[in-house]
């Protein structure tokens, strides 16, 4: 379960982002995750949701952004969401398209407050 693992890095860098700013209070962090990234986005809430639990940052939310797979046509420059696995290109029927989207795994956000 790496989720456990991504969810202690983000934590991790949470705490030292606040222990830069003295009186600083988290009050959201969010996540930008791909649909090729490999993590399960529930897993991921359950075992951040765990690690917070019963520390100073009892309740911090995590808010998760799904981000799906994309795929660019090289003939035409048309980029699209893949559905359904199908990678041709929708606009002129080019089979070769290149994946340009949906395998993101990063902070969007922290929001803080000044205390």
């Amino acid at each position: 379960m790496h989720e456990l693992g991504i969810a202690k890095s983000v934590l991790e860098a949470v705490c030292s982002e606040v222990g830069k700013r003295a009186g600083a209070r988290v009050v959201k962090v969010g996540l930008r995750i791909g649909e090729l990234a490999g993590v399960d986005p529930d897993a991921l809430q359950f075992s951040f949701e765990c690690l917070v639990k019963d520390t100073p940052l009892d309740p911090l939310p995590l808010e998760i952004e799904f981000c799906p797979r994309q795929q660019r046509c090289p003939a035409c420059g048309h980029a699209f969401c893949v559905a359904d696995y199908e990678t041709s290109c929708p606009k002129c029927g080019a089979a070769p398209t290149e994946c340009i989207g949906g395998t993101e795994l990063e902070f969007s956000y922290l929001e803080l407050e000044e205390t």
